[in-house]
């Protein structure tokens, strides 16, 4: 089965329903979650830069970043980025690496081997193959992208640590399970990975909010 990208409320609460039924012992979890967000930004190269800037720094640097970036390169589109000096580049505060990641996915947009329109409608292997054939993206750069930015339906955010700290706590685990046990055990929910990701996110927030467990 096929699910459509999601873009509603609507699709959150019928996939919460779906994943029910594919693992009973989601029940809890989704009980306990609360509100599940729907998470979702702008596709296209704009929100990809967005992601890469966020990469390994806390959310207020990337917030102090993006808004340089935005202040200096602006549209944000892909011609305009690679029209950019150095100087310029510098000024935004983006670091080497992540000009050229940023850069690489410009100009792959640009000379037509990457289609950011079109990528959700491949399959999520596919679709994280495509965006990591890049120099600078990785694994957990395409998978967010891909969740925030498309609505890709089957993504599993196995790599992000709260993902990871959420299961644990939700499984009474001694240690979290690393990214590819973790990866194995989301299968089961697949074509629905996708809102699996957000149900453990807001699992997360909700026992971070409340001081319970304090996942961390």
């Amino acid at each position: 089965m096929i699910m459509k990208t999601i873009e509603t409320g609507e699709d959150i609460q019928s996939g919460l329903l779906a994943l029910q039924k594919l693992d009973p012992d989601l029940k809890p979890i989704i009980k306990h979650a609360g509100k599940v967000l729907l998470r979702r930004e702008a596709p296209g190269f704009a929100g990809l830069s967005r992601i890469i800037i966020g990469q390994h720094v806390s959310t207020a640097s990337a917030s102090a970043i993006h808004r340089r970036f935005v202040d200096l390169i602006n549209p944000v589109t892909p011609q305009n980025f690679l029209a950019q000096t150095q100087e310029t580049l510098i000024a935004t505060g983006l670091t080497r690496a992540k000009q050229t990641a940023i850069a690489n996915c410009a100009q792959a947009i640009t000379d037509g081997t990457l289609n950011l329109d079109t990528i959700s409608e491949l399959k999520a292997e596919e679709a994280i193959a495509k965006l990591t054939e890049l120099k600078g993206i990785g694994p957990w750069t395409a998978e967010i992208y891909l969740l925030f930015c498309t609505g890709h339906p089957d993504i599993f955010a196995a790599g992000d640590v709260a993902i990871r700290e959420a299961y644990r706590h939700a499984n009474n685990l001694e240690n979290r399970p690393d990214e590819k046990h973790l990866r194995q055990i989301a299968t089961k929910w697949s074509p629905y990975r996708g809102i699996a990701t957000r149900l453990f996110w807001s699992y997360y927030e909700s026992v971070k909010g409340s001081g319970k467990g304090q996942p961390v």
